[in-house]
């Protein structure tokens, strides 16, 4: 049976759509039910999943990120239907790694797409299942935040959050 949970972070309430196998449909920063149904493709979509207090490895990974660990998320698995550009977009986009965000053209590049950089920004929007498919990783060229479903400003912050996890680089010493 499908499954809905919502559980508070440090960036707001985030809300997990899962199908009978666990697979994450869509999830986001929001107590929308009924918009993150929206964002479910149609052959997909559930009529009236069971709302539950957490969903498992999903709900632990949202945790693991919020707490500064990104690979539990990455490892999710997610349940999207669109066709194959945008498909690979959304692959290749799992690959992009938290603290190196990648350009619009970059992502399109990596998919099999060097000139795609449009496929890449519409593949963005369209996808349902962020954090497990981690758009706000995705800037435009000059590194300018471009757009995001859940704000700029929340965009920005998972951004910086995610820089900061980065190990400290060594200082140079003098030569």
């Amino acid at each position: 049976m499908s499954a809905i949970a919502t559980i508070p972070t440090l960036l707001g309430p985030f809300t997990t759509l899962v199908d009978d196998e666990g697979t994450v449909l869509a999830s986001g920063w929001t107590h929308d039910v009924d918009g993150l149904l929206a964002l479910v493709h149609a052959e997909l979509r559930p009529t009236d999943p069971t709302r539950r207090a957490e969903l498992g490895a999903v709900t632990a990974a949202v945790t693991a990120f919020h707490a500064g660990d990104p690979a539990p998320a990455a490892s999710v698995p997610v349940r999207q239907i669109s066709g194959p550009a945008t498909t690979a977009i959304w692959t290749a986009l799992r690959a992009v790694p938290a603290g190196a965000p990648t350009t619009y053209g970059e992502l399109a590049a990596a998919a099999g797409h060097p000139n795609g950089h449009r496929l890449a920004a519409r593949a963005c929007v369209h996808n349902a299942a962020t954090l497990f498919v981690p758009c706000h990783r995705v800037v435009r060229r000059g590194g300018a935040l471009g757009g995001y479903r859940w704000g700029l400003e929340l965009k920005d912050r998972l951004l910086a959050m995610e820089k900061s996890w980065l190990p400290e680089e060594p200082a140079l010493s003098g030569v």
